[in-house]
């Protein structure tokens, strides 16, 4: 199995793959095909991807995060081949591999893992304190704590209000540009603490920190800019036939899904109106695999963290 240069890095803490049967429902309907896994994470998805294929099939993965890489080290499983590289460049992985516009199906599990929420010493979570960091590649980019010492208030406002969707985002990233020139922030809890007693409505069963704290973590990782890029990867990577599953965790990310499959399954809408035109003249690259899937309640209870989870699937035309 190739590795990575990352230095491995054991963690204890568990993921519970969401929505992990009906994704891999979804993904494998050719036992003895090629299929990717874009967002390695704890390797759930992977394994059950792994026990549905034949002994000749095989499965590429991805993921940037090195203790997620780590993880995979464990796998000792000769179909298997996993790098350390954001799923934006699943394409040219596939190239390297030779399976560029070959691949029977990719899987793309949006977001934030359960261990790097649990882990305090990654920064996402407002619940542990921890360094303010919050990058998925701790080795590229600026941390939480980097932005939010040299950012302008209004650069704040927008990462607030655009990609957590926090409609205080204005007031909110007043009270940290107020507060850093007391005293920068470098602790989770801190800046939760500050977020917390700035903002001026509380939803119920829900952390007032907890859109700002997401926006953060968006914008850091460039994760919508990630899921643009592999979206298009995908549709070149898949062969005719080929199946695209996505799981997101957001309403961001599931609207840029939403509109990238509906786009891709009308195909060419710009004709003039009255035109003639013959199916196979609209370019349309994909059909649906129905409407976007749930978790069940019993999942939602067993995993709270799956409730947000919309799962989308298609199916590359020739």
């Amino acid at each position: 199995m190739p590795a990575s240069d990352a230095k491995p890095v054991i963690s204890d803490f568990r993921h519970a793959s969401v929505l992990l049967d009906g994704a891999v429902d979804a993904l494998v309907h050719a036992p003895k095909g090629v299929y990717l896994d874009g967002t390695f994470g704890r390797g759930g998805h992977s394994r059950a991807i792994l026990a549905r294929l034949a002994p000749e099939g095989h499965l590429l993965a991805m993921d940037r995060d090195p203790h997620a890489i780590a993880e995979a080290a464990k796998l000792d499983d000769p179909r298997f081949t996993i790098a350390q590289l954001d799923f934006a460049r699943l394409g040219d992985f596939a190239e390297r591999q030779g399976v560029n516009g070959k691949l029977s199906g990719i899987l793309l599990d949006i977001g934030v893992s359960s261990p790097q929420l649990d882990d305090p010493e990654r920064g996402f979570s407002f619940m542990r304190d921890g360094p303010l960091d919050m990058r998925m590649d701790p080795s590229q980019g600026q941390s939480a704590a980097e932005f939010l010492a040299k950012a302008s208030e209004a650069d704040i406002a927008h990462v607030f209000k655009t990609y957590g969707e926090e409609r205080f985002g204005k007031r909110l990233a007043r009270a940290v540009v107020t507060r850093r020139v007391e005293r920068p922030f470098n602790r989770t809890v801190d800046l939760a603490e500050v977020l917390k007693a700035a903002h001026p409505a509380w939803e119920k069963g829900r952390h007032p920190a907890t859109k700002a704290f997401q926006g953060l973590r968006i914008y850091l990782n460039g994760e919508l800019e990630q899921l643009e890029a592999a979206l298009e990867a995908a549709l070149e990577a898949l062969a005719p036939g080929g199946h695209l599953v996505v799981i997101s965790f957001h309403s961001l990310e599931d609207r840029m899904v939403k509109r990238f499959i509906r786009h891709h399954v009308r195909g060419d809408t710009h004709l003039p109106r009255g035109v003639p035109v013959r199916d196979d003249q609209l370019n349309r690259r994909l059909e649906s695999l129905g409407k976007g899937q749930r978790p069940s309640s019993e999942e939602v209870e067993a995993n709270p963290r799956a409730r947000s989870a919309v799962m989308r699937a298609a199916r590359k035309l020739a």
